[in-house]
């Protein structure tokens, strides 16, 4: 069956209160990338991403501009407590109200992420930890038949052989150690498949 196309977006207009939570996502414009991606640096920015409910509401939103409802039918949560988390990330700069719908009853408010990926700032207090945790708040347990595999080794690099590591992931995961430990310094990598805990929206079924 063809999925029914939603009526065209009103251009989103917010109240005093709107307004002011998303005040600061005109001062992050500048914590870009040349790729767009916003650069995480304050710490209500990673307090805000900290929690694990958010950081679920954040994947979530990776797929598409979600409402309250279904960010609640997604995430198994109520409305209100949904509309609380939904209002930390606007606070924190993470999500902007981007559009309203009229529905039957009313309208309803889409929310989005303001930067299609984030990313570390060097500068910032929290470190690769960060990016680990959230990984292991994602892992669900592996189940039979399932794809899964997690290693840890360690790389003896230069400099130069750190700052090429991205490319040649593949190919350093599978040396073996070096006979000369002297030279270049250690460097942890970890390789990891896991089944990832993101949920799944629910179809858009605006009218």
């Amino acid at each position: 069956m063809a999925e029914k196309q939603p009526p065209a977006p009103t251009p989103a207009h917010g109240s005093d209160t709107d307004q002011g939570q998303d005040q600061g996502q005109g001062q992050d414009e500048r914590l870009r990338d040349e790729q767009g991606h916003l650069v995480l640096r304050s710490p209500e920015q990673f307090k805000a991403l900290g929690h694990p409910l958010r950081h679920r509401m954040v994947n979530a939103l990776r797929q598409r501009p979600a409402t309250l409802r279904q960010l609640a039918q997604a995430l198994e949560m109520s409305k209100g407590t949904i509309g609380y988390h939904v209002r930390v990330l606007r606070e924190a700069g993470l999500v902007r109200l981007t559009e309203t719908r009229q529905v039957r009853g009313g309208t309803e408010q889409y929310f989005a992420l303001v930067a299609p990926a984030f990313k570390l700032h060097q500068d910032a207090e929290v470190g690769p930890e960060f990016l680990i945790n959230a990984a292991l708040g994602e892992m669900l347990p592996r189940q039979p038949g399932q794809a899964s595999h997690t290693m840890l080794r360690h790389l003896w690099l230069t400099d130069t052989e750190a700052h090429a590591l991205e490319a040649r992931l593949r190919e350093m995961a599978t040396e073996p150690y070096p006979t000369d430990l002297a030279q270049g310094r250690p460097y942890g990598l970890l390789v990891s498949l896991f089944r990832a805990d993101v949920p799944n929206l629910p179809p858009d079924d605006a009218p």
